[in-house]
């Protein structure tokens, strides 16, 4: 227990107060005494007085396997619960019966038969006050092992030299990242920021950090969110055991997965101890610490015994039992990490702390330990991991100035165990390192953004050139319009998405906004200059106000293709979707299929199940939906919100199921007695899909095509064909591609109306496809075009400026290099790619000569000054 003139007091029951884990645990554990709000005693008093008196005996029961700390948060909960409690058959005595025994701080918490009321009865049999209890001790100390185990795998990369690369994890603002995982190589970073001991060595239990780590804070911020809920939560009197049953199976799903967590955590940090080890130069030290490691670290096996004890607990009743067990399985983690700890700061600073109190032979080993640390006095720790290890160091040095290996052990222990008193300032020191550190505070992008690195930018440069030739080859001229138009253009040309526009401030008197799509600022451009025939292309940024999640973004790149004007019948239709199957076959992305519809085929399917005219649009949004929800959901919705009669929303489910080949399901729709036949614009809308499905055919790439009734398109601007490209391959990103024709959105902004059609190339989820191809072959991206590096082999900027211009004079791609190693001119090249090495050194400008030397094949030519340009373009030549 902690030292009299630190405890605290927590009070409960006062007006707005909530109990927390963290509460719970300063109680559990002594650090803190209870106290009960003299306005809470007053209301359980007074409303007491108007009930009848105890009539039930009731024996409160403290399970036997839990430790004197699980009891005491047990009985802190239960304190809460009936202080909190709005029944008024809950008396006084009995919270202040349990405060009393809190505060006396007895060995065993047994208490004698009570006499309670009903209400009180319901309170003890409803509250879970063992389970909650003992969760809020879990919760507690899960937030501090996150942090003590990011500093310790700091240390414990130190101690092994290991190679920190899987730190660089980026954030995307796409969704792709875990945000807990990137979280925590942040965190990581900020440790090591500086380090001079991390080095080359490559290990799983290193790489893993991240994953790891992030997946125990996911774990604990859940179990964090149901403990702020329970703790707090009124027991519904007369309920029966209802409530308990449902709190207990939400605890032990919560609990399974964050056991789970534990499990992997401990089995990573067993891992890294015995990495630490294996880097250990010293074969005493080593053979010391892996001594002491064997008798006192828990094992491999044990870990996997307390955890399979918990998965076999979680199929019974027992949740008491099961919880107890995560409890103990948390600390029989946390006892592996501080072992980890002890490994890499003992191979770190060992040898300068331990000295006498040991045998000759030991005392023989440490003076050798020492004096290789002193040769290492230049080697820099992280500027997070630095505070630590000083932290411990000062812990042992103040301790005592005489220590034995086995007495560092022991203290190292104590220091780390979280139930001393003065574990809480270490924590406070961990967080502070990382939440005060310097490069905590670099700039950040706004959710939804991406950076582009120099791969990513030659991928996507490619893409763009491949995109463009398509589009040129089919005499489109490029257009370009402004970021942002008047508000009043865009508003009502997007349905129920008019809500994701990005609105700017009213600047100069007119209200503006951020473009959603070049569609609409196209059909503004044509009908602004009176234009009635236009084949254009624009690749440009539009925003989204969405939330960003896997493959979607508030800013990204559209391909747009469009023809406007008066053509022979389904020709740009045709030739739109022809293109898009040039664009995907082109960027050679895989497997891919355009599911296509006609708005009009769908306005006559709906006029035919009978959905009154004002909800088509509406109803056209919740069939979108089709391709992520179950039908029965979007029937839910267009029932239920949408005011649909069932019988109708049925009809129509009987219309979206059909989907196929363009010319075969085209056959079985336009059969006798089919009732889209009958209907005016379903009827037309079947001969135009008909032409265009031969024309399609003819082309060689109906193939491609997918007849699919339930394709809908939310925008409300689209009047006849409408298309979508779906990408069929391993990685996930959903549509790739959209479009259709709208022939009425031109002449909503003047007195003429030009049909138009359009495709819109999803260009990121695109880049995200290509990306992940390069990674699945395991190919990089070279970012450069760069052929050629100059190469001089001294400190004269002059000799590089003269032969660096001559070649670039060539409009040839050259990049130049000073420096008097040979060895960094062929990492360059090697780094960057480049094929070829020019080399200019104080001899070789003496005999008017420079060696060439061919990178992949290491092959070295000596060729005369005068003639370099002629060789370098002969051995460039395609």
């Amino acid at each position: 227990m902690a030292d009299p003139a630190e405890v605290s007091v927590i009070t409960l029951g006062g007006k707005g107060s909530s109990l927390s884990s963290s509460s719970i645990h300063a109680i559990a554990h002594g650090f803190a005494l209870v106290r009960i709000d003299s306005s809470a005693l007053e209301r359980l008093a007074s409303s007491s007085n108007n009930r009848n008196a105890a009539s039930v005996k009731h024996q409160v029961v403290i399970p036997d396997y839990l430790t004197r700390e699980e009891a005491r948060a047990s009985l802190v909960v239960l304190l809460n619960k009936l202080i909190i409690s709005s029944s008024s058959g809950i008396r006084s005595v009995i919270p202040v019966l349990i405060a009393e025994t809190l505060n006396s701080k007895p060995e065993t918490l047994q208490f004698e038969s009570l006499d309670v009321t009903d209400e009180e009865l319901s309170v003890f049999k409803q509250s879970c006050y063992v389970l909650n209890g003992v969760c809020a001790l879990l919760d507690h100390q899960s937030a501090a092992l996150s942090s003590i185990a990011d500093a310790v795998a700091g240390i414990s990369c130190e101690a092994s030299r290991a190679d920190v690369s899987v730190f660089n994890l980026m954030d995307s603002g796409d969704g792709f990242a875990s945000k807990e995982e990137v979280g925590v190589a942040n965190d990581m970073k900020v440790l090591l920021n500086g380090s001079k001991l991390v080095g080359k060595i490559e290990s799983g239990a290193i790489s893993k950090i991240p994953k790891n780590h992030g997946c125990l804070r996911e774990q604990a911020k859940l179990v964090h969110s149901k403990m702020r809920v329970e703790l707090n939560s009124n027991v519904k009197i007369g309920k029966g055991g209802s409530m308990s049953s449902g709190t207990e199976d939400t605890v032990r799903t919560a609990l399974l997965s964050f056991a789970a967590m534990l499990w992997d955590l401990g089995k990573c940090s067993l891992d890294r101890g015995k990495l630490i080890l294996d880097s250990n130069s010293d074969d005493n030290m080593k053979a010391s610490l892996a001594g002491l490691l064997d008798r006192e670290c828990p094992s491999n096996e044990s870990l996997k015994k307390v955890y399979r004890l918990v998965s076999d607990l979680a199929l019974d009743d027992n949740y008491d039992e099961f919880v107890h067990t995560v409890n103990v399985l948390l600390l029989t983690v946390w006892k592996i990490v501080v072992w980890e700890a002890i490994a890499g700061f003992l191979t770190i600073e060992g040898g300068k702390l331990i000295g006498k109190g040991q045998d000759v032979d030991m005392n023989r080993a440490n003076e050798k330990v020492l004096n290789k640390s002193e040769k290492k006095k230049k080697a820099v720790l992280g500027k997070g991991t630095s505070v630590v290890v000083q932290l411990i160091k000062d812990r042992l040095q103040g301790e005592s100035g005489d220590l034995g290996l086995e007495n560092s052990v022991k203290d190292l222990l104590s220091f780390l165990d979280p139930k001393a008193s003065e574990f809480d300032n270490l924590l406070m020191k961990i967080r502070e390192i990382v939440e005060s550190n310097e490069s905590r505070r670099l700039p950040k992008l706004p959710k939804g953004t991406r950076d582009f690195a120099k791969e990513q930018m030659a991928i996507r440069k490619k893409a763009f050139s491949i995109i463009e030739g398509v589009f040129e080859r089919h005499g489109a001229t490029a257009l370009d319009t402004p970021a942002f138009e008047l508000r009043e253009t865009l508003m009502g040309k997007y349905g129920e998405d008019s809500k994701l526009i990005y609105d700017l401030s009213d600047q100069g008197g007119e209200l503006c906004s951020l473009r959603y799509d070049l569609t609409v600022p196209f059909a503004r451009y044509i009908a602004m200059n009176g234009i009635t025939s236009f084949k254009r292309y624009q690749i440009a940024k539009v925003y989204r106000r969405d939330n960003p999640s896997k493959g979607r973004f508030r800013e990204f790149y559209q391909c747009d293709f469009d023809i406007a004007g008066q053509y022979e019948k389904m020709g740009p239709d045709f030739e739109v979707i022809k293109i898009l199957t040039e664009l995907l076959d082109e960027l050679n992305i895989g497997q891919y299929e355009i599911k296509l519809n006609h708005r009009k085929l769908l306005d006559g399917m709906l006029e035919i199940c009978g959905v009154p005219p004002e909800k088509f649009r509406t109803i056209c949004s919740s069939i979108d939906k089709l391709d992520k929800q179950s039908f029965d959901q979007i029937k839910r919705e267009m029932v239920e919100e949408k005011g649909l009669a069932l019988e109708i929303a049925e009809r129509i489910g009987d219309f979206v199921k059909e989907r196929g080949h363009p010319l075969e399901l085209l056959a079985k729709l336009k059969q006798e007695q089919s009732p889209l036949l009958q209907n005016k614009g379903s009827s037309g809308a079947l001969s135009e899909l008909e032409i265009l499905f031969s024309a399609l055919e003819k082309a060689k790439c109906v193939d491609k095509v997918v007849f699919d009734l339930s394709l809908a398109r939310g925008l409300d601007y689209y009047t006849g064909v409408i298309y979508e490209a779906i990408f069929k391959g391993g990685t996930q990103v959903g549509s790739i591609a959209a479009g259709g024709r709208y022939d009425n959105l031109i002449g909503m902004f003047g007195s003429k109306q030009v049909p138009a059609v359009g495709v819109s190339l999803g260009i990121e989820r695109v880049f995200v496809i290509m990306e992940q191809h390069l990674k699945d072959q395991n190919q990089t991206t070279r970012a450069t075009k760069t052929e050629i590096l100059v190469s001089i082999l001294g400190d004269d900027l002059t000799q590089a400026a003269e032969l660096a211009s001559e070649i670039w004079s060539a409009k040839l791609n050259a990049e130049f290099l000073i420096n008097k190693r040979v060895m960094k001119h062929i990492d360059r090249a090697k780094e960057s790619r480049i094929p070829w090495i020019v080399f200019l050194g104080e001899r070789e400008v003496s005999e008017g000569i420079v060696k060439l030397k061919n990178v992949e094949t290491f092959e070295e030519v000596t060729i005369l000054r005068s003639n370099i340009i002629d060789e370098l373009k002969k051995r460039l030549a395609p």
